[in-house]
């Protein structure tokens, strides 16, 4: 991690949007787990509440591009999650994001909440690597 990424990864948090995306996913992941149905979807909402702690210089990326497996069904499970929470997630972020673009030190976190918006679409399949690297 480069040092603008690590300087922007402390100010999104002292900022306070790292932490409350992390509360929130995390707690989205939670309650997803409550059910045996969900649990696949709330290992992707943990990951990304670990994700949205330090999005800059990390990328989420599809599993099959490190070389994993893909879980037979995912996308199904990812049309059903688009559907029922990710658009309402999204447009979330994306609004988040306009709110944090209003002013130009806020750009990055509002950048920063594209990202998510554009993960939360489609969760399932996702793994955070360093960007630019091959997460291995």
């Amino acid at each position: 991690m480069g040092p603008w990424a690590l300087l922007g990864n402390v100010i999104w948090l002292v900022w306070g949007s790292g932490v409350a995306c992390f509360l929130f996913w995390g707690l989205a992941g939670l309650l997803l787990c409550v059910s045996v149905v969900g649990i696949p979807f709330g290992i992707a909402a943990f990951r990304i509440a670990i994700f949205s702690l330090l999005p800059f210089g990390n990328q989420l990326v599809e599993a099959e591009h490190l070389g994993q497996e893909r879980i037979t069904g995912t996308g199904f499970a990812n049309l059903l999650w688009f559907l029922l929470a990710g658009i309402w997630l999204a447009i979330l972020h994306v609004l988040w994001g306009v709110f944090h673009c209003i002013t130009i030190i806020g750009i990055p976190f509002g950048l920063a909440h594209f990202k998510l918006a554009r993960v939360s679409l489609a969760p399932l399949g996702k793994r955070s690597v360093l960007a630019g690297g091959d997460g291995r």
